[in-house]
């Protein structure tokens, strides 16, 4: 017998078979769900809530602040709308200015001291706010917010580097599930309200306790911060444990800093323009949405509107948060599971043109069941009428699921780890310039375009935002073409 021939034969159907055994066992690990990080989640899930409240809790009184900056009855109606839309708006700017820089940062000193940084600063900027008694204040206070709140992106960086691909599923739909309340209708003017808040200096400085509450919470998050956040930065999360380990003397250090990437370097990759200018249209559509909603509620039914109070349009908004809470806790998570991030990108964005092609039929709607004598609409136009808004409100929410899925898509397409910062900045920016823009853009086509010379029968608003939507959905399906899942 020839040695080795028979051996060959014998032995290779064991080599197989312990192959395949490896093979399947590795799958098996694979397939192992890392625990989500809980406490480091929560952490930063309420540091995370500081940027949104800081930005949108003023938008309820802000026109009644900048009155009283400007001298109150001595005020020109003109300037107050023109400054309290250049004081909307400064936060964004300033806040464009920044993310980039704050994300290379972060990538070169470590993430927690930038989170840190930022999260004191915007408590700080926007108690400052509301404690403003001119114009100047409220401009010099909402920027510096702006500035601070640049950090925004390195929050999301975060979130991708202490979780993975076995846990982002149920990790970035609860991160996604932090929006901000409501809160600046609820506690400005106190005094007015409650008499406890009287000749205290919340009666002085009507519109500070909404900005302190709104402050508060970024400075409480500032502690648990300081307490509770480890960093997540690998190079300085590695050299960290690598000072409470001894070295070989033959181990080659890997982990030295490396100089952030340019702007125009991440550009170079298909996949981070593709997400960049898709992100860049999706803000303008949540944006847009956001005051066109307000707008076309508030707006009289004769002039294409619904003629809704207030308070009814506070409930749709309140509604509607809570359908965004239920898509991003109970659906995200199992479509995650079967789907690829870059599909359901692409699904959710494709609500869009659709959300706005609805309104003029609410609009018709309210017309054809109005009772002209009083005012009032039918039962049954009534009950139509909002079975169409809660399908507009669900679609509305269904195209932000979308934003989470963005940071997702960025985790798993970032061209190198340590990219991750400037890459989150990046999108951020380009979602940033859309915020901007879009918000006072689409009031001004609502009001002037539609009601002013009612293009379309005053339902151009509607179909331009369509358009714009779908451009949205061609620009979305380029990162299904080169996103690696």
């Amino acid at each position: 017998m020839v040695p080795g021939s028979q051996d060959i034969d014998e032995t290779t159907p064991l080599l197989l078979c312990s192959s395949s055994s490896n093979v399947e066992a590795q799958n098996t690990t694979e397939r192992v769900i890392t625990p989500l990080p809980k406490a480091q989640l929560a952490v930063l899930c309420l540091v995370r809530m500081g940027d949104p409240i800081a930005f949108t809790q003023v938008f309820p009184y802000i026109p009644e602040f900048t009155y009283a900056c400007l001298g109150g009855s001595r005020a020109d109606p003109s300037q107050v709308a023109y400054f309290s839309g250049l004081v909307e708006s400064i936060f964004a700017i300033s806040q464009l200015l920044c993310i980039i820089y704050w994300a290379r940062l972060s990538d070169k000193f470590g993430r927690r001291p930038v989170i840190m940084t930022g999260t004191l600063g915007v408590g700080i900027a926007t108690m400052y706010f509301g404690l403003s008694k001119t114009i100047a204040d409220l401009l010099v206070s909402r920027f510096i917010a702006g500035v601070f709140a640049g950090t925004a992106s390195v929050m999301h960086t975060i979130l991708g580097e202490i979780t993975d691909s076995t846990n982002q599923a149920a990790a970035f739909p609860l991160y996604g599930l932090v929006w901000p309340a409501l809160i600046g209708g609820t506690f400005s003017t106190p005094a007015a309200k409650f008499s406890i808040f009287e000749k205290t200096i919340f009666d002085r400085n009507p519109y500070f306790l909404p900005c302190f509450v709104s402050g508060l919470l970024s400075i409480t998050a500032f502690i648990l911060a300081y307490f509770c956040m480890n960093e997540s930065l690998p190079s300085k999360r590695f050299s960290a444990e690598k000072s409470q380990t001894p070295t070989n003397s033959g181990s080659i250090d890997n982990d030295s800093p490396v100089a952030p990437p340019s702007a125009i370097e991440l550009l170079s990759f298909p996949i981070i323009r593709a997400l960049s200018l898709s992100g860049c249209a999706l803000e303008i559509n949540g944006s847009s949405f956001a005051v066109l909603f307000v707008l076309f509620c508030y707006t009289p039914i004769q002039n294409g509107g619904l003629a809704f109070p207030p308070s009814t349009i506070g409930y749709s908004l309140a509604f509607a948060g809570l359908i965004l809470g239920a898509a991003q806790v109970f659906i995200m998570p199992i479509l995650l599971r079967r789907y690829e991030a870059a599909k359901i990108y692409n699904m959710s964005i494709a609500a869009w043109p659709i959300t706005f092609l609805i309104f003029p039929t609410l609009n018709m709607i309210a017309r054809f069941g109005l009772d002209e004598n009083t005012g009032q609409l039918s039962t049954y136009s009534n009950a139509l009428l909002w079975v169409g808004i809660v399908i507009v409100l669900t679609l509305s929410r269904i195209g932000c699921i979308a934003f989470s899925a963005s940071m997702i898509l960025i985790r798993n397409n970032v061209p190198k780890p340590s990219y991750l910062g400037s890459v989150n900045g990046l999108v951020q920016s380009s979602m940033c310039f859309s915020r901007c823009f879009a918000p006072a853009f689409a009031r001004l086509v609502f009001l002037v375009a539609s009601i002013s010379y009612n293009i379309l029968g005053g339902y151009f608003w509607a179909v331009f935002h369509a358009c714009i939507a779908l451009i949205g959905c061609s620009l979305a399906r380029n990162i299904t073409r080169h996103s690696r899942q």
